[in-house]
């Protein structure tokens, strides 16, 4: 069963310090989850980083090394970015560390999760927060303390493994009668091309935008679109502009 972590993946963003991804690289080999991906790392290959893995080089050899996070989560189908912070302009879906180990495990039968961990000191933007489903945070008992992010990528690893082991799947192995989920590259694609359709229809204004396009990302991510429903919906936007859509695996 504990295969189903196999299509888990921790996303480190602009981490500064190297001894820290060292540290999580062996937090995250003693729960079994093996798929790293660093988004601008500062001095990766740094001697305290193979140190601090102790005996987890093989999470650090086969790391993939990206230049932002979208890159990152290609050929990912749900996002779970980690937050402190709770007070945004529109809300995040959230839950605690706890029931997103129960939320994960649950979609890592058939779909690639990312957990997304953010800078040491400042976390994610609320850009890189549009790349996410949800939010997850680690409830402390004083406000004014955080964990170190090896330690935050070792409890959230202990829990998803834990709801591995514990619950069964709610959502089945993909079969053949069973269409895809879309990719966050698919669904990336999709919201550039809607934002341009609706600047071309004048109805979001791209110098006042709001929080539309935000809002539109949420409705969109409720629906858990697959590769077809997306793809039709591409070509329903491609109509409305007069061209033709053509999926790039046509």
């Amino acid at each position: 069963m504990t295969e189903r972590l196999d299509n888990l993946c921790i996303v480190m963003v602009h981490t500064s310090h190297p001894g820290n991804i060292g540290s999580a690289a062996r937090a995250m080999k003693t729960m079994g989850v093996k798929d790293l991906r660093l988004v601008l790392p500062n001095r990766f290959n740094s001697p305290e980083t193979k140190a601090l893995a102790s005996g987890a080089d093989d999470i650090l050899d086969n790391a993939r090394i990206c230049d932002n996070l979208r890159e990152a989560l290609v050929d990912c189908h749900y996002v779970m970015a980690t937050s402190a912070r709770s007070e945004r302009s529109l809300p995040w879906p959230q839950m605690n560390a706890r029931e997103g180990g129960v939320h994960v495990a649950e979609r890592l039968t058939s779909q690639k999760v990312a957990l997304v961990f953010g800078r040491e000191r400042t976390g994610l933007t609320n850009s890189e927060l549009e790349h996410c489903h949800a939010l997850v945070h680690i409830p402390m008992a004083f406000d004014f303390f955080s964990l170190n992010i090896a330690a935050a990528i070792q409890l959230l690893c202990y829990e998803c493994r834990m709801a591995v082991l514990q619950t069964h799947p709610q959502i089945p192995p993909l079969g053949a009668e069973q269409e895809l989920p879309a990719t966050h590259e698919a669904l990336e694609d999709f919201f550039e091309h809607l934002e341009n359709t609706l600047i071309e229809t004048r109805y979001l204004d791209p110098e006042h935008p709001r929080l539309l396009m935000r809002r539109m990302r949420r409705l969109f991510g409720r629906a858990a679109m697959t590769e077809n429903e997306v793809s039709m919906l591409r070509g329903m936007l491609a109509s409305f502009q007069g061209r033709k859509f053509q999926p790039r695996d046509a």
